[in-house]
């Protein structure tokens, strides 16, 4: 597995190429912000008509890393529809392979700033979960400590073989980590943005989705 190691709260984690986090000593898989349905909703609101083939690539991917990790535990940290009416819309063969990622596991629906309220598709649905010493949120809090959230996609600019990438990426500091973006059609945020420069610590490390991912002291 192409994956970059890493100590966080006293816990060894792993985060993966496609933005997923694992958790070798629990067993657990954790994605962030999936929002599945977005082109149904973005065109149900008179927006640009997008290929409506994001929740089928974005459910393959997590059913690739479901495969490589075999997790107990399956932890969504919001955001996972675009909004509720998205989530109802979901076609057929979308709706039975969720279910079918689902079974045999404990399913975790954090709620999202998206989709907020109860999902009609099974699982366990909380506005935030500790497990350990870890705390499994949809948005990070100032004050958290040993805190995992997603909500602001975040990615980074970067200097590689003399070109300006921007990458998605994991950030984290002493006291948090936000995952990037899962969802095939999400945008992200730059690292150096206020909200992010103020929310993380001076020591913060950006870990670049590429393969395997690269931690790099958080582009400011």
């Amino acid at each position: 597995m192409n994956e970059y190691g890493f100590s966080f709260a006293g816990s060894h984690l792993a985060a993966l190429p496609s933005g997923a986090l694992y958790w070798p000593e629990e067993k657990l898989l954790c994605v962030s912000d999936l929002h599945l349905g977005k082109s149904e909703r973005m065109a149900r609101r008179g927006g640009p008509i997008l290929p409506p083939y994001e929740a089928r690539e974005t459910l393959a991917k997590l059913a690739d890393d479901i495969q490589t990790t075999a997790p107990k535990t399956v932890i969504c940290l919001g955001d996972s529809f675009d909004d509720l009416a998205a989530m109802r819309a979901l076609e057929d063969e979308a709706r039975t392979q969720i279910l079918a990622l689902m079974a045999g596991r404990r399913w975790i629906w954090i709620e999202g700033n998206h989709d907020a309220g109860p999902v009609d598709l099974g699982g366990t649905h909380l506005d935030a979960v500790t497990i350990g010493p870890l705390t499994f949120r949809h948005i990070a809090t100032k004050a958290g400590v040993a805190e995992i959230s997603g909500h602001y996609h975040p990615k980074a600019r970067v200097a590689l073989r003399g070109r300006s990438l921007s990458r998605p990426c994991f950030l984290v500091d002493q006291a948090r980590l936000i995952l990037p973006a899962y969802g095939t059609y999400t945008g992200g945020l730059h690292s150096h943005t206020d909200v992010l420069c103020d929310l993380m610590g001076g020591d913060a490390k950006a870990i670049l989705l590429t393969t395997p991912p690269l931690s790099i002291p958080m582009p400011r």
